[in-house]
This record gives structure tokens, C-alpha cells and sequence, in this order.
């Protein structure tokens, strides 16, 4: 492990009583802090009125990174970012590595709360005992703790304290930890880490491996896991908060749910990452599945790496809205193959009619009009024709009174010269605000950008790079129902690893996504990562005054 620690005196008045000087006081200050209530944390001209919600940046985010390929030819790049321009005002991020739990070796979930337990019975005696001794602990006590916090923050990597800057690291070889922290005060909306990981050379689990590192939740659904011999897959939980969590997987096939080997939830211990083969979940061997994680207890990262024998490995990521018309973006135009893995967990079956937006229009693939998903029972379907040498997005629009959620992912791999390489596109939530996609290298970069509806004005905002240049803003627009692949040329100005932003600034419904690609022995390498929005901004309810709090 080699990630660089912070990377580049008395009263007349009876008692019970209140003299009238003391109640007027109180009314003064209860009238002032009332009254001025409505404008803190807001612009004095606001005009928004009562119980009107307006928007706020978040003030905290938390991100989890799963742990890279454990190939010794692995390179992984990190690159954290958080939008916006270098100021005054004040803020921090920063990750620390997790450890590796392995399932089935001894942990036990209450031994801290048990050791805590004890240390507070001590504690109590102590203070029974000798007053004084008592004092000299708590005074250890908070330097230890003082002491514990300096060690935290020298442990940190990707540190930053100003948005508008990537911070960059590299790891080279197997020993790459799976990462956990956190982004406050200036540095938290938008706050994006990405990890992304070159395989070079022959054999299994060759390719370029992208992941967006995530925050930490309670359940993720996934499309596109597989049991089949060719493939091994792993599924990575990553806990960032100090207790421990079990978590329960439910695998779903063409059938319906998979019968589990042994019914039983994964123990994820506080600060621990835990990596689970699905083929030791069930016995069936299945192309295409679906996959359902729920943390008890708590909340945890969840993302899937896939390894294919053949076609190179990459990161499954879990899909970010599975409510109708659902938008897998990024196909790109020279892609190979594409294959439609989708299921609904909901009760009713759902037909969905199915259109590819392209750069000028969404057309339906003839042959796959529509795809009918049964509950429960997964649903695999090539779409091979569908692209025709122009890249887009696979829109699945429920049909009549079929509605419900959809859980879809596509498979997609390049060919050239015989090698092959697969990148998924897991069904995204659109862009609201804005998104982020770190880690971007010039000329082996691409945006891809669907309207669904109506035409969406955007702006893309490109960085700094790590080693130079300057951020830019370009403006496009794309129109409704089609797919605009975007460069940006102010990168080629930019040296090494740069963030972009995307911005909706006025229209439709915007879907977007990032292509990174990295040709090495002829391999045409790549990794999707589609870009939901960032959620920088939460929605705060707006107060006015109520006086008559005075007389209550």
C-alpha cells in the first residue's frame, strides 16, 4: 500500500421568582431571536415566503471505494475532485484506508461494545476512588484522543482543502486498499472520487476497471452479474462506520430467485471491506443475473468487479433510478455487441417499449420493439443492431398500464482485431443540478449526453489538470430525443488527470455519462461510468417568525 498520506455574583430576587427587569430582558431577546430567525443561513433580499423550501449545499459527504484488482500488473489511479473555484471559504476531504475482513474467520460483532462496556465499569470505579486520579485520566485521556485524531488525518490520502483542484495518486501492484471518508464545509457538494485501474498483459482480469466510489446506503440492486464459468464475480461491501453490519444477498435468474447455499447474512465488521464470490452464494451457473444487497443494520458501499476470461474485467455499479422510462447512457459507436440484462422486482410483469436515442433522433430496434419483464425472473436480450455505428443511450419506456420499478444494465464490448473488451451501463438517475466525472485523461475522454424529452441547455465545465492548465466552460445543447457525443477541446490545453462538470442550465430531462478508453497490445480498452446527479444541494424548508411562541 502506497497511497501518499495527504496525496499532492449573587441575587435579591427570591428564588423561583423573576424580577420584572429579567423578564423584560428575555422578552427582548426571545423578540430578537425570533424575528431574525428567517434570515440566517439566507440572503437578506431573499423574498422566498413561509414554508417555501429553497436550495442548500450539503455541508458533508461520505464516499466508500472499493478495493482494485488484485493483479500484480495493476495500476490504479485515484482522482478526487470537488467542483467549483478556489476561495476563502473553508473545508476539507480525504479518505483512509479499510482492511480486509474474509468470510468465516472469527469476529465478533459485540467484542467492542463488550470491551466499552468494561472500560466504563472501570471508569466508574475509578472515580469512586480517588478524585484526583480521575482527573489525570480525563486529562489522558483527551490527549490520547487528540492524539488518535493527528494520527487519522496523517493517515489520510487524496487530501484536499480547495474545490476546483484535483488531487491525484497512483498505486501500482495487487496491495491497493478499498477506501473510506469524508468531504466537509466547502469541499463536500459535489465531492467525486474516482478509481480507475489498468490491467495490462495476458490473461484473466486484463482491462481497464472504472469506478465512481460511492456513498454508502442501505439497499442496491444490480443487473448484469453472472455465475457462468467463464466469469468470476465479486461482490465488494465496504463499511465506513464503526460498527458492524450483516448484510443479506438475494440473487435473481431467469426463473426467479436463486436458492442460496446456506441462508445466512455476510458480517461486514466497522471500518472493513469484504469481497464475496456469487458462485459460493448458489449453485446455479447463470449468465445473467440480478442481485439485491441490504445492510441490516447501518449502511455500506456495494459495487460488483466482473471477470471475464475472454473479454477483460470491469466494475458493475448498482442502478441509480429503476422508475420509469428508465435511460442506460453511453453506448458507445463503435460498440460490438450490446446485451439488454433487465428485471422488475416489483409484483406486477412490466412490458417496456425500447428506443435508442441517437444523434438525431430515437429510433425503436426492429425485431425488439418492446421487451416484456415477468417479476422477479430475469430477462436477457442482444441488441446488437441497435447501434449501427452511432453512439446513445437504450431507453425503456413502460407500456399502458404496466408500471413499476425496472432493474436494467447493459453489456457492452469493443472489438479490434480480435481482442474484445466489456464495460456496463447500468439504468441512472438523470442530472438535476449537475454531475462529476473525475479522473479524465485528454484525448481518451468522452461525454455522452441524452435529452429524452425536450432540448436541455448544458454547460461543461473542464478543470484544471493535476500537472497544469487552466479550467474552461464550453455551452451546447442537445436536443430532444437524441444523443450528442462530446469532446471537450479545452482538455487538449489541459496536462494530466482533469474533473469534468456537467451542468443542466434550462430544458428537458438530461442522462449523462463518461467514457474513458486506453488502447494498450491492441486491446481496446474502456470503462463507462454514467453520471447521476451529484445531489451537492438538498432542499431546505424555509421559516418565518411566530410570536406567539411569546406567550406560550
Amino acid at each position: 500500500m502506497k497511497l501518499r498520506p495527504g496525496g499532492t455574583g449573587n441575587s435579591d430576587t427570591p428564588a423561583g421568582a423573576r424580577s420584572p427587569l429579567v423578564t423584560l430582558a428575555a422578552v427582548a431577546v426571545a423578540l430578537a431571536a425570533v424575528a431574525g430567525a428567517s434570515t440566517l443561513g439566507g440572503d437578506a433580499g431573499a423574498t422566498a415566503s413561509a414554508g417555501e423550501a429553497e436550495r442548500a449545499p450539503v455541508e458533508r459527504s461520505t464516499l466508500v471505494c472499493p478495493q482494485p484488482s488484485a493483479a500484480e500488473s495493476a495500476e490504479t489511479r485515484y482522482t478526487a475532485h470537488t467542483p467549483g473555484e478556489a476561495g476563502e471559504a473553508e473545508g476539507s476531504s480525504g479518505l483512509t484506508p479499510l482492511t480486509e475482513h474474509v468470510p468465516g474467520t472469527a469476529f465478533d460483532p459485540d467484542e467492542d461494545e463488550d470491551d466499552e462496556s468494561e472500560e466504563e465499569a472501570e471508569d466508574e470505579e475509578t472515580d469512586s476512588e480517588d478524585p484526583e486520579d480521575s482527573a489525570d485520566e480525563d486529562a489522558d485521556s483527551e490527549e490520547a484522543a487528540d492524539a488518535e485524531a493527528d494520527a487519522d488525518a496523517a493517515d489520510r490520502v487524496l487530501a484536499g482543502d480547495r474545490p476546483g483542484v484535483p488531487v491525484t495518486d497512483t498505486v501500482d501492484g495487487p496491495d491497493a486498499p478499498a477506501l473510506a471518508g469524508t468531504a466537509d464545509g466547502a469541499l463536500a457538494p459535489g465531492w467525486t472520487v474516482q478509481q480507475t485501474t489498468l490491467v495490462d498483459g495476458a490473461g484473466d482480469g486484463r482491462g481497464l476497471l472504472g469506478a465512481a466510489c460511492q456513498q454508502p446506503d442501505t439497499s442496491f440492486w444490480f443487473a448484469g452479474a453472472s455465475t457462468a464459468d467463464e466469469r468470476a464475480d465479486y461482490i465488494h461491501l465496504t463499511n465506513p462506520d464503526d460498527g458492524a453490519t450483516v448484510v443479506d444477498i438475494d440473487l435473481f435468474g431467469p426463473e426467479g430467485r436463486l436458492a442460496p447455499i446456506v441462508e445466512e447474512g455476510v458480517t461486514v465488521p466497522g471500518g472493513a471491506t469484504v469481497r464475496v464470490r456469487l458462485t459460493t452464494l448458489t449453485e446455479a451457473s447463470e449468465d445473467a443475473l440480478g442481485v439485491h444487497v441490504v445492510a441490516r443494520t447501518g449502511r455500506v458501499g456495494a459495487q460488483i468487479q466482473a471477470v471475464d476470461t475472454e473479454d477483460g474485467a470491469d466494475w458493475l455499479a448498482p442502478v441509480t433510478s429503476p422508475d420509469g422510462p428508465v435511460v442506460l447512457p453511453g453506448v458507445p459507436a463503435d460498440a460490438e455487441s450490446v446485451r439488454l440484462v433487465a428485471f422488475t422486482p416489483g409484483e406486477s410483469d412490466i412490458t417496456a417499449r425500447v428506443g435508442f436515442a441517437g444523434p438525431t433522433s430515437t429510433i425503436t430496434p426492429a425485431g425488439n420493439e418492446t421487451v416484456h419483464l415477468r417479476s422477479g425472473m430475469v430477462e436477457s436480450v442482444e441488441l446488437d443492431t441497435v447501434v449501427q455505428g452511432e453512439a446513445g443511450s437504450l431507453v425503456l419506456t413502460p407500456e399502458g398500464d404496466t408500471a413499476g420499478p425496472i432493474v436494467a444494465a447493459l453489456l457492452v464490448t469493443r472489438e479490434e482485431d480480435g481482442e474484445r473488451e466489456f464495460a456496463f451501463l447500468p439504468a441512472t438517475a438523470s442530472i438535476e443540478e449537475q454531475s462529476t466525472a473525475a479522473g479524465n485523461v485528454p484525448g481518451e475522454t468522452r461525454l455522452i449526453l441524452t435529452a429524452t424529452d425536450e432540448d436541455v441547455e448544458v454547460e461543461v465545465l473542464t478543470s484544471a489538470g493535476d500537472e497544469g492548465g487552466e479550467p474552461a466552460t464550453e455551452t451546447l445543447t442537445v436536443p430532444a430525443g437524441t444523443t450528442v457525443t462530446h469532446a471537450p477541446e479545452s482538455a487538449e490545453e489541459i496536462e494530466g488527470r482533469y474533473a469534468l462538470t456537467v451542468r443542466r442550465v434550462s430544458g428537458g430531462t438530461l442522462h449523462a455519462a463518461r467514457m474513458l478508453t486506453e488502447d494498450r497490445d491492441d486491446v481496446p480498452m474502456f470503462t463507462v461510468q454514467t453520471l447521476p446527479d451529484d445531489r451537492s444541494s438538498v432542499s431546505v424548508p424555509r421559516t418565518s417568525p411566530d410570536l406567539g411562541v411569546l406567550s406560550r
